[in-house]
């Protein structure tokens, strides 16, 4: 049976911004022909360039989770600010916190760009990250889910990124073996 991971992207929000390092990032990940290490099949749904607005990303994506019941969510969002990669381990809608049902301290392992975040921003990613978890567990869901925040891509960390991004897609498909 063929895992299906669906991976979202943000478009640009603000007038400075050229592009969005989440849907940068994306794209650069279509472009690879298989995940190191990977042995089970595997298939890559990209939900791109979603719009920055807290009621349209969340209604897009959980209308593509409805169509594409995919076993792996990933949600990633630009993180202007950080200099790593964040693995959100929590969404937070006033005093409801949702955590993420992956043990995201087993994806760490031999990352050299990627770290682990409490705070998801308090902005369209969490909202989007808050709703996306909420429907999984409403539903009782077998999905499994995380938002990745990306910084700024630059020529220096371009490549370890992309390499912890793999790395991190590698571990959740072993993970759910």
């Amino acid at each position: 049976m063929t895992t299906k991971i669906l991976l979202t992207s943000f478009n640009t929000w603000m007038p400075h911004h050229k592009s969005n390092s989440s849907d940068d990032l994306l794209a650069q990940i279509a472009k690879i022909k298989s995940l190191p290490d990977s042995l089970t099949p595997y298939s890559l749904i990209f939900l791109r360039k979603l719009p920055v607005d807290f009621q349209l990303a969340p209604l897009q994506v959980i209308a593509k989770i409805i169509e594409l019941q995919p076993d792996i969510i990933i949600c990633c969002g630009m993180a202007e600010s950080r200099s790593k990669l964040s693995l959100e381990s929590c969404a937070m809608f006033e005093e409801e916190i949702l955590r993420t049902n992956v043990k995201i301290e087993e994806l760490l392992t031999n990352l050299t760009i990627t770290e682990i975040s409490h705070d998801a921003g308090k902005f369209v990613c969490e909202s989007l990250y808050y709703s996306v978890l909420n429907y999984i567990y409403s539903k009782r869901l077998n999905s499994k889910c995380i938002f990745v925040h990306v910084p700024i891509l630059t020529t220096e960390n371009f490549q370890p990124i992309i390499t912890d991004f793999l790395s991190i897609l590698s571990s959740i498909l072993i993970a759910r073996d």
